[in-house]
């Protein structure tokens, strides 16, 4: 379909620090089950469970929307995520090859922006990042919530392994993009323990993450109702404090998402991540292997 708009606001709740994003993609072939993504399906009339993964728009023309958008006048120049209601790197990218137009199109215009993705795809466009960086600022984050890969098969199943994406952050980093790690989904009472949020915290440092952004799980109506059925059959005693936490809508309880947040701060300062000194120093070469816990 031809794109109506190219930058959209982005909601708070995403819990990212962009008010803009572009989207070359609504629908998501990875089909992750918690994506606080899938009700936007409904607006297409399609089912946002059954179909998100099945059924993705490709907006064919975002990249001259986007020149077009970006050239505007009343536009500021403010920092842009690519890739919000969708993976910009998932599976069809490789045929319709949206990207790579997006990318120039913020470089032509000198328009900083932040790749999110869980897809090794991403290092395709490694040539355009770097000629990108170095005319306005170029972030990638890639979606890291916890490093259990058990964990992964259940609510990720067409993504790659945590193991594979860090690597793909470490990549990056050694080429000179700078790449952080976006914490999302942060699992209450499964991926929010100490020794959890601290795996994921370690493993985004050694693969030398510039940042870690921590965004608790979001449950609009039809996730909701998958993850608690999901919940109810493999971890039932969890139910009455996931209601509790959820009581208010589909996010967690604020006071809660601030305790997870200052933990993952923590641990970040902890681990030498961000500006901090760092108090800690690689251990492993970035060209091995990551390993897990």
């Amino acid at each position: 379909m031809r794109a109506r708009t190219a930058i959209d606001r982005v909601p708070e709740a995403e819990g990212l620090p962009y008010r803009w994003g572009v989207s070359p993609y609504r629908g998501c072939a990875i089909g992750c089950a918690h994506c606080a993504a899938r009700p936007g399906h409904r607006h297409l009339g399609l089912d946002p469970m059954r179909e998100f993964a099945t059924h993705v728009v490709v907006k064919t023309d975002i990249a001259d929307r986007l020149r077009r958008e970006l050239a505007a006048p009343r536009w500021q120049g403010e920092a842009v995520a690519v890739g919000i209601t969708g993976d910009c790197y998932q599976p069809v990218e490789e045929a319709y090859r949206l990207m790579p137009r997006v990318i120039r199109a913020f470089a032509d215009a000198g328009n900083p922006f932040t790749v999110l993705t869980k897809s090794p795809l991403v290092l395709r466009d490694l040539d355009l990042l770097r000629e990108a960086a170095q005319v306005t600022r170029v972030e990638v984050l890639v979606s890291v919530g916890f490093v259990d890969d058990r964990i992964r098969r259940v609510v990720e199943p067409g993504a790659v392994t945590p193991q594979r994406r860090l690597e793909v952050c470490a990549a990056l980093n050694e080429a000179g993009i700078p790449c952080g790690v976006v914490m999302t989904p942060i699992l209450p009472l499964i991926t929010d323990s100490t020794d959890h949020l601290q795996a994921t915290v370690r493993r985004a440092a050694e693969a030398g993450a510039v940042s870690v952004i921590p965004v608790v799980l979001r449950l609009p109506t039809p996730v909701r109702e998958w993850y608690l059925g999901w919940l109810e059959r493999e971890h039932p005693g969890l139910l009455p404090r996931y209601r509790a936490l959820y009581a208010h809508g589909p996010l967690a309880d604020a006071a809660y998402r601030e305790r997870v947040a200052a933990h993952v701060r923590a641990l970040a300062e902890m681990y030498g991540i961000g500006r901090s000194a760092r108090r800690w120093r690689r251990r492993r070469s970035p060209a091995r292997q990551l390993a897990l816990v």
